[in-house]
């Protein structure tokens, strides 16, 4: 029995285009034949090492202005709800911290897609653990305060510390990302592509 073809997805819970990613990904892959490994990393140290202080969309106004305006067609033609945060980004640290003990405990999709709703659907503050927690509660049994301490154990945490370092060493600059080996796609509007894409041999 041949194995299915993997697509790695790299997200950030600050981007408003991995929300857009994160919520079609799974029929999409389905439909190409493809599994999906779910990479949360955070974008934040990578921007730094570029020189940036802040979000590249808020560096230049008219660049965010017409975001959040592509977002909001974006969301429209996919169905999803969506409140503009503020502010933006947010700080999305514990978020990917569990997301990444998700992958290993089996609940990542459902919380990765969880967050987001909250976050980008409903404009609220994902860096309140109260919400992260609430969120647990719907998409584990586990009990919810050892998962968190147990993501916010040294270990777990350099877990993601690598995980980010991964994501610099690939040359990936932004979110969402897919890869398919060596192969990079940057963007939402670049899923389709990355599950179709054969390289000329």
């Amino acid at each position: 029995m041949s194995q299915k073809p993997s697509l790695d997805f790299w997200y950030e819970f600050a981007s408003p285009y991995s929300y857009l990613a994160a919520m079609r990904i799974e029929a999409e892959a389905q439909k190409a034949n493809f599994d999906i490994n779910w990479k949360p990393f955070l974008l934040g140290p990578i921007f730094r090492q570029h020189g940036y202080q802040d979000s590249p969309f808020n560096e230049l106004p008219m660049k965010r202005n017409y975001m959040w305006r592509d977002i909001k067609r974006c969301c429209q033609t996919q169905g999803l709800a969506f409140h503009q945060p503020d502010p933006f980004p947010c700080n999305a640290l514990n978020a990917a911290r569990l997301a990444l003990l998700g992958v290993k405990l089996g609940w990542c999709p459902q919380f990765t897609r969880s967050v987001f709703e909250a976050h980008f659907g409903q404009g609220k503050d994902i860096s309140d653990p109260n919400i992260l927690k609430s969120i647990l509660t719907s998409v584990t049994r586990d009990d919810v305060e050892r998962l968190w301490d147990q993501a916010q154990s040294p270990d777990h945490k350099n877990c993601l510390r690598t995980q980010t370092e991964h994501a610099q060493s690939l040359g990936i600059f932004g979110a969402p990302t897919f890869m398919r080996e060596q192969e990079m796609f940057w963007g939402n509007d670049r899923l389709e592509m990355a599950l179709t894409f054969q390289p000329e041999t």
